[in-house]
């Protein structure tokens, strides 16, 4: 009876350590088809006709929809990318002529004898093509980055080099230029423009014959390049509104400005890893753009 019941035992055990086995077995099984079919997803090539619905569990079968809906949804997002490009170049392509056409008829006008209020007009016409012109390439530009038709490529650069060149465009305006030699990651012709465009608004707001001082800073992480003006200090309620498109501060009606610069330079920070922010001073404000060491 002893005898019997250690036999009883023993195929119990062998049987518990098959059915272990054969269970580590199946998941291992699934766990494989589950990585195949995730890889082929990756791959852009996933279809349920590769696996055999009818071998598959109800979670590998949940599974197979899910990225099967996740595939269409990125051809989706992969066309509408494709047919905003196209729509941009379309913009771009068919306002371009219009607007050299009226420039240019502006243009002839302002070369005939016209009265006063004729010549009025005419300047007035001249500076509305141009603000219009400005808007345009700005949008188009916007609508390219959010896209990202438009792809930065950072790599390690000189920050004072590109600065330097900046400020070069800026000849006429008080800019004191106290960089050093720096390296940072970034793509510098598009860093070189947001620093223009932080340049360009410290030059508009700035008191007449006020001083514009940039200087750098290095971090363990990073490095800034800081742009301080002497304008009005932008009160703090407003100090995250000023990136967002189109947003001007009610003291900056009377200057001349779209609101987009500084939201095209906040978008070129982030496309790169880094990021922009101000800081309010009794002598002015301080727009630092922080960019990754590495």
């Amino acid at each position: 009876m002893q005898n019997i019941l250690i036999i009883v035992l023993v195929i119990l055990l062998c049987l518990s350590v098959f059915c272990i086995i054969y269970q580590r077995y199946k998941i291992s099984k699934q766990l494989k088809r589950l990585n195949e079919m995730l890889q082929c997803a990756i791959n852009d090539n996933f279809s349920d006709k590769i696996f055999d619905e009818t071998m598959l569990s109800a979670i590998e079968a949940k599974f197979a929809t899910y990225l099967l809906s996740a595939n269409t949804s990125k051809q989706k997002l992969k066309s509408e990318k494709d047919n905003i490009k196209s729509l941009i170049s379309d913009i771009s392509h068919q306002t371009k002529t219009p607007l050299a056409n009226i420039k240019l008829y502006s243009e002839i006008l302002n070369e005939q004898e016209l009265d006063k209020q004729g010549k009025i007009c005419v300047n007035a016409l001249n500076v509305q093509t141009e603000k219009l012109q400005s808007l345009i390439q700005a949008l188009v530009k916007i609508s390219r980055l959010e896209a990202g038709i438009i792809s930065l490529h950072p790599k390690t650069a000189n920050i004072n080099g590109l600065i330097s060149r900046a400020v070069q465009q800026y000849k006429y305006a008080n800019i004191e230029n106290k960089a050093y030699d720096l390296n940072a990651l970034c793509d510098e012709k598009w860093t070189e423009e947001a620093v223009c465009n932080l340049i360009d608004n410290a030059v508009k707001y700035s008191k007449d014959g006020g001083k514009i001082l940039i200087t750098v800073s290095s971090y363990e992480m990073f490095c800034s390049i800081n742009i301080k003006d002497s304008a009005k200090p932008i009160p703090e309620s407003e100090q995250s509104k000023i990136f967002t498109r189109f947003y001007r501060s009610h003291d900056a009606y009377e200057k001349q400005g779209l609101g987009i610069g500084l939201f095209i330079t906040r978008q070129i920070m982030n496309e790169q890893g880094g990021y922009v922010k101000v800081k309010a001073t009794e002598e002015g404000n301080i727009f630092s753009l922080f960019l990754p060491k590495y």
